[in-house]
């Protein structure tokens, strides 16, 4: 049985950025229906039972048809959100800004931070209704995509190191239609330690 992992943090950590409401009922409402429906679905199928969301979707091709819509749906849900929590921190007060191998890493691919910055900001402000934003390994280069829905890196082979959540559930109770507001908002949340291991994952 797949299970909802546990916030780093209390719900209302993140404010002013991002409210405790919101994250509350992200939490508890939205990430655990995804690991239910994805619970429900392995039912079917024991032998998978023992499988990690992480090895399920890596393997994506390989699991049977009758719940392959399932797991793209509700286990990359729950593989995304698993992601998502770790890489967002406690607001700091002098800032946030990636030091050591990730920004050497960001500079090496985007030119500079603040480039990075505005391809990233570009990037979700064009995903067309839900989905995320992704920072993946290439190579040796980092690479920004977007994915509709809860589809994940995961399923194509691709190592995601961070990324935003555009689902409106994610952010319209404070920031409304206002979605410029919210990714500049997670810039200021961005767990750059948390990412730089990742990288090195």
């Amino acid at each position: 049985m797949h299970t909802l992992p546990s916030l780093p943090y209390a719900y209302d950590a993140l404010e002013p950025y991002i409210d405790e409401e919101t994250m509350r009922i992200h939490h508890t409402k939205h990430h655990q229906a995804y690991i239910d429906k994805l619970n429900l679905a392995l039912e079917k199928h024991p032998d998978l039972a023992d499988k990690s969301v992480t090895d399920l979707l890596t393997d994506f091709s390989s699991l049977p048809e009758d719940i392959k819509t399932a797991v793209k749906n509700h286990g990359g849900g729950h593989a995304n959100h698993s992601l998502w929590w770790e890489i967002l921190s406690v607001p700091k007060r002098d800032g946030n800004l990636p030091t050591g191998e990730i920004l050497e890493a960001i500079n090496s691919s985007f030119g500079s931070f603040d480039q990075f910055k505005q391809d990233f900001t570009a990037k979700v402000l064009a995903v067309f209704g839900s989905g995320w934003a992704w920072v993946i390994k290439n190579g040796d280069k980092l690479e920004i995509v977007s994915m509709p829905n809860q589809d994940s890196p995961l399923m194509s082979g691709q190592t995601p190191i961070f990324g935003l959540d555009v689902w409106e559930h994610a952010y319209y109770l404070k920031y409304q239609n206002r979605r410029a507001e919210y990714v500049e908002a997670f810039f200021s949340l961005i767990n750059w330690d948390q990412v730089e291991i990742n990288l090195k994952k």
